[in-house]
């Protein structure tokens, strides 16, 4: 029998960390590792109880949800814990700092359980989870934010059938979307997504819109 998914709750209200601790622990596959109110709290104890994905919160005391996803997934993070963030509807500003914190994904805090549920088990899996209306609205609000002038490097070739598959993830398709606009197979896709993340030596669809966005390919 395959062990549950151990998910890490931080939210600064607790009635909110209740409900979410109520409909995860109600699951077979998934179980409750602790729960917290602010982000030093859920670097601590991600660092001693080892989850499998933490649910974070951005706003909250002592230290947001931005730097304690950076200090648990972040670049040169020896061993990355995968996090969720959750936010309010209102184009939250500061998701597109969580997510090039190293965040795999993010939840709007008004989604069902369901898709709660689903967000958790998609990045526990090593996906990356970015609902693609909220791609469109909240990535490309703050595209010029994305795209800093110092961000410089070199650009990875990408072949054309390449850049165009990035593009289309950059405006928030899905695999399916995207084998339905190009006319391929949906494992074509993942073949050229595969590929994409390779050869930018990116972790995630997440991190390849944000890419994207930043180099100016999507607007």
């Amino acid at each position: 029998m395959t062990a549950p998914v151990r998910v890490l709750i931080c939210d600064d209200q607790i009635l909110i960390r209740t409900g979410l601790a109520t409909i995860i622990d109600a699951q077979p596959d998934l179980e409750v590792a602790g729960e917290c109110g602010d982000g030093q709290a859920a670097v601590d104890l991600a660092r001693k109880v080892r989850p499998d994905i933490v649910v974070m919160d951005i706003r909250m005391p002592v230290l947001d949800g931005i730097e304690a996803t950076r200090l648990l997934a972040g670049a040169g993070v020896p061993h990355p814990v995968k996090v969720l963030v959750v936010t309010t509807f209102n184009l939250d500003a500061y998701v597109y700092e969580a997510l090039r914190a190293g965040a795999s994904g993010f939840l709007l805090k008004d989604a069902p359980p369901s898709q709660l549920l689903h967000g958790i088990r998609t990045v526990a899996a090593g996906a990356a989870l970015l609902a693609p209306e909220v791609t469109r609205q909240l990535v490309g609000r703050y595209a010029a934010r994305i795209r800093p002038a110092e961000d410089t490097g070199p650009d990875v070739p990408l072949t054309p059938r390449e850049l165009e598959v990035l593009r289309l993830i950059a405006e928030g398709l899905s695999n399916h979307e995207i084998a339905t606009a190009l006319v391929i197979s949906r494992e074509t896709v993942k073949t050229f997504v595969s590929r994409i993340l390779t050869k930018l030596q990116l972790r995630d669809r997440v991190q390849a819109v944000v890419y994207a966005y930043r180099r100016g390919l999507v607007s």
